[in-house]
């Protein structure tokens, strides 16, 4: 099922002071989120990002084209009764407490407050902020914050959920607390929409990510598809000698790393296997091979950085 759906999405945001045609977000922006996926957003500042989910959560109307969510316009409010939101830079009444926070938010969903209270201590302990509860927002860290953020998302225990560069602020040991949370929520069947600047964070956790530069989506698909170099492999050997070294880079065209190591570019399995089947006849020991990716950073700023030399 789709949980996401836009198709040619296009939002121009009307300025005189910029251009008198305006300013386009969005343009002709197509991509689906499907049910229980971790799909990551990532684009440069400016790029729409956050234009896309203020118009995916009805807070922006859009230009024109098709933005659909659980199949229902975004126009009809009654999907958001599914949804849970943490926006970036989100701000809190300073003389709330962490507990009141959630409370209030809970009440803003539409639920009664015995039933937020019950929920509370799970959504406190969840985040890690039990401890917490009575202490006043002004005296919390940005971390801190982001944690009583992650929690008033969840109050109305929601299908999907739209984080907004949640570990924003967060050590690493909370980031990894994060992680761990999304990837609970996720094999209970939810979907989470996580925008993001940490691209490690995103490699580690999503299954798909799509890439968003001035409004136009360059690539989408899994981290693995994205971060493929192609079919080239690494090899880690015994020592090579004189012979075998000869033969990889004359009849497999082989490039040599030292005198146990090589990668070689293989169009096929069976290619592959020729090498494989040839380092064993010379009785040399493979102590492991791997295909190589490039990490989801240098795949990002490499195609940032095509489209700006285009454009040039």
């Amino acid at each position: 099922m789709k949980v996401i759906s836009t198709k040619e999405l296009v939002k121009v945001y009307q300025s005189k002071l910029f251009s008198k045609d305006g300013i386009t977000a969005l343009d002709n922006f197509t991509f689906d989120v499907e049910q229980g996926e971790i799909f990551g957003l990532l684009g440069p500042n400016g790029a729409g990002k956050t234009t896309l989910i203020k118009i995916l959560l009805g807070i922006v109307l859009k230009t024109s084209g098709d933005a659909r969510v659980f199949e229902s316009e975004v126009s009809n409010v009654a999907y958001k009764k599914k949804v849970g939101y943490l926006p970036e830079n989100h701000r809190f009444p300073n003389y709330l407490t962490g507990e009141q926070v959630i409370r209030y938010f809970g009440k803003l969903s539409g639920i009664e407050g015995t039933k937020v209270d019950s929920k509370i201590d799970t959504l406190l302990e969840m985040v890690k902020m039990k401890e917490w509860r009575n202490v006043k927002i002004k005296k919390y860290s940005k971390g801190m914050m982001q944690r009583i953020g992650i929690a008033q998302a969840l109050v109305n225990n929601p299908e999907l959920i739209f984080l907004d560069e949640p570990t924003d602020g967060v050590d690493p040991i909370g980031r990894k607390e994060i992680r761990d949370l999304l990837l609970n929520l996720k094999s209970e069947g939810k979907t989470i929409f996580l925008n993001s600047h940490l691209l490690s964070e995103v490699e580690l956790i999503c299954d798909k990510v799509a890439i968003l530069n001035k409004g136009k989506l360059l690539k989408t698909g899994s981290v693995d598809e994205l971060t493929s170099t192609g079919n080239t492999f690494r090899f880690f050997t015994s020592e090579l000698n004189d012979k075998v070294i000869n033969y990889l880079l004359t009849g497999f065209k082989a490039v040599l790393h030292g005198n146990s190591e090589f990668t070689y570019n293989s169009s096929n399995d069976e290619d592959l296997n020729k090498v494989i089947d040839y380092l064993r006849q010379q009785n040399v020991l493979i102590r492991s091979f791997y295909q190589e990716k490039s990490s989801l950073e240098s795949m990002f700023i490499n195609l940032i950085g095509q489209e700006k030399e285009a454009v040039n």
